[in-house]
């Protein structure tokens, strides 16, 4: 019997016809080039990593321009939504939008009602961003959902157990590993970033280069420097290191989890 392969899920924010210095900005050729090689990496034979998509946030880009591009691939998605900010916040897509995704063949989850820390939340407000944010998906698209992103990467067991009882059997991190199939509950993604080359993320995909096993220990690091400096001063370096842009709607941008450098 043959082993079923393993899964690199890896995960967008935004994209743009034209280059920024900040690193979720991904450029749309980019992109497209990146899709190719995912279509090519998955005929292999024998299989190998099998690259899936994600999306975080649902910025109107991934409407705009990564949708095109998935459907005349014949390619499937999933999009994390923060549901709160749908039709509300410049910038995102509407219900228009998504419901034009999810009709696309696209999935739809979760990325909590208003990109909150989950372990900052207390009760009510895990409820908030975990049920509500489903709730409000499903009565507005019609479909299940039972996808959940962790806004910033964020989770500690009490978020997790959180997740399970608002009625999410699939919980996406950002821990950059590789997935068995069928996967667990939680399952780990890498961060694509604007600056990564199209060959540095070829060798993601081959075993014997040390990537993705280094990008694993980078983010074992990472974590414990969260834990020593706190979320806020780890998220000004995050920022500063990162170009992260003002937001258009209240001044401040989003909390995201830090992508692992490479050479």
């Amino acid at each position: 019997m043959t082993r079923p392969p393993y899964r690199l899920y890896l995960l967008y924010h935004e994209l743009r016809p034209s280059r920024s210095e900040y690193s979720y900005v991904v450029e749309t050729d980019q992109f497209e080039k990146q899709v190719d090689l995912f279509l090519e990496l998955r005929k292999r034979h024998p299989p190998g990593l099998f690259p899936e998509i994600t999306f975080d946030d649902g910025h109107v880009s991934n409407f705009e321009f990564a949708l095109p591009i998935l459907q005349s691939r014949a390619i499937k998605a999933w999009f994390f939504i923060t549901t709160g900010w749908t039709g509300q916040r410049p910038g995102y897509m509407g219900w228009q939008e998504l419901r034009e995704l999810q009709q696309a063949g696209q999935q739809i989850g979760a990325h909590g009602w208003s990109h909150a820390l989950l372990t900052h939340c207390d009760p009510a407000q895990l409820h908030k961003e975990l049920v509500e944010a489903r709730l409000t998906l499903e009565d507005k698209l019609g479909v299940p959902v039972t996808g959940m992103s962790l806004p910033g990467g964020r989770s500690n067991q009490r978020v997790l157990d959180a997740c399970r009882e608002a009625g999410y059997t699939k919980v996406f991190t950002s821990v950059p590993k590789p997935e068995p199939q069928p996967t667990g509950t939680t399952i780990g993604r890498l961060n694509i970033r604007g600056d990564m080359t199209l060959e540095w993320i070829a060798k993601l995909f081959e075993p014997e280069s040390g990537v993705l096993s280094s990008l694993k220990r980078q983010h074992h690091i990472k974590a414990t420097a969260k834990t020593l400096l706190g979320d806020r001063l780890y998220e000004k370096l995050w920022a500063l290191l990162n170009q992260q842009e003002p937001d258009t709607n209240d001044g401040e941008a989003a909390t995201h989890e830090d992508p692992a450098h490479h050479q």
